[in-house]
């Protein structure tokens, strides 16, 4: 079968023949018609992760035929007995495993579902990773409520446009930020309420002002940006978060933190029970994840490019079938 292998850090994806998916007892062969892009495969690629070993298939998002059936695949592996954090064997399709940027791959039988009836292959593929982690962050983690107050930072990628959509569909009004007035533009035609740039002085008293104060704030940069959040919270509010691309955080002060009741959450993946209720809220509300580009397998490395300019407003997906 045709896949993607990176065998050194710092260079291309190599597209070619490799041998077939070895089964062993409980897994399944999915035929994958399509698979997207996240970060990881990026920072994998550009030697930025921890505990690399390679050769290796990359890619954590899948979608194909299961026989007859058309199923998404849960991104991850042994989760672990606790729904409260991920046990000590956990970890992400795509590395040290072999991923889903390949013609066909073996997995758990326990880790395929029933894809969303409203969406295509390219959407189903679209959404286990960043919908899984939106998921988790915002109803598990920071236990979001309609009515609520929310801010999503960094809107563009595909975790916080999922965000975006799981919280306006649960009845929340939501913000955004970006470093791109494009991309807010694009936010609010997919219901935020409003937004700033986070590249011009004050837009966090603006934003307070004009939303009153936020109820959950979820984020992905960390930076010393993340010290303006708590000046923006509620009484009560829970900021979550799920990465830190930017680094150590400089500059907060805790006062506001603890005077406001602030619960600051940090939040991995999830769980394949929140995997599936992630998907039923997805069906139930018709929610389809935001595809910026398709590529064939074979221009993985121009997806890939792509993701690293940073250019794009939602998923990066890859056509896996001929």
């Amino acid at each position: 079968m045709k896949a993607l292998v990176l065998h050194t850090v710092n260079s291309p994806l190599s597209y070619q023949t490799i041998d077939e998916p070895v089964v062993h007892t409980g897994m399944v062969i999915v035929d994958l018609q399509a698979s997207a892009l996240n970060h990881r495969d990026l920072f994998i690629a550009q030697g930025l992760y921890a505990g690399i070993r390679l050769p290796v298939i990359p890619g954590s998002d899948g979608a194909g035929w299961l026989g007859e059936r058309k199923v998404v695949i849960y991104p991850a592996l042994e989760w672990g007995h606790s729904p409260d954090f991920q046990g000590k064997d956990f970890r992400v399709l795509g590395m040290p495993d072999n991923g889903t940027f390949a013609e066909r791959i073996a997995v758990p039988e326990s880790s395929v579902f029933d894809v969303p009836a409203h969406l295509n292959w390219e959407q189903a593929a679209a959404l286990p990773l960043a919908g899984l982690t939106a998921w988790r962050t915002l109803f598990s983690r920071c236990k979001l409520k309609s009515g609520e107050n929310v801010l999503i930072t960094g809107i563009g990628g595909g975790v916080a446009l999922t965000a975006l959509q799981l919280a306006t569909a649960a009845g929340a009004t939501v913000y955004v930020t970006s470093g791109s007035n494009d991309k807010i533009d694009k936010a609010l035609g997919l219901g935020a309420a409003g937004g700033e740039n986070y590249r011009e002085e004050g837009w966090d008293k603006r934003l307070k002002q004009k939303s009153g104060g936020f109820d959950v704030i979820i984020d992905s940069a960390a930076g010393d940006g993340f010290a303006l959040l708590p000046g923006i919270c509620n009484p009560g509010a829970r900021i979550g978060f799920y990465g830190g691309t930017l680094g150590k955080v400089n500059g907060l002060a805790l006062q506001p933190v603890f005077w406001k009741q602030i619960s600051l959450l940090g939040s991995t993946m999830g769980s394949p029970e929140e995997f599936e209720e992630m998907l039923r809220f997805t069906a139930q509300h018709g929610i389809v994840p935001v595809v910026d580009e398709v590529f064939s397998l074979e221009e993985g490395n121009r997806a890939m490019e792509k993701m690293k300019n940073g250019n794009q407003f939602g998923k990066l997906v890859l056509r896996n079938s001929a």
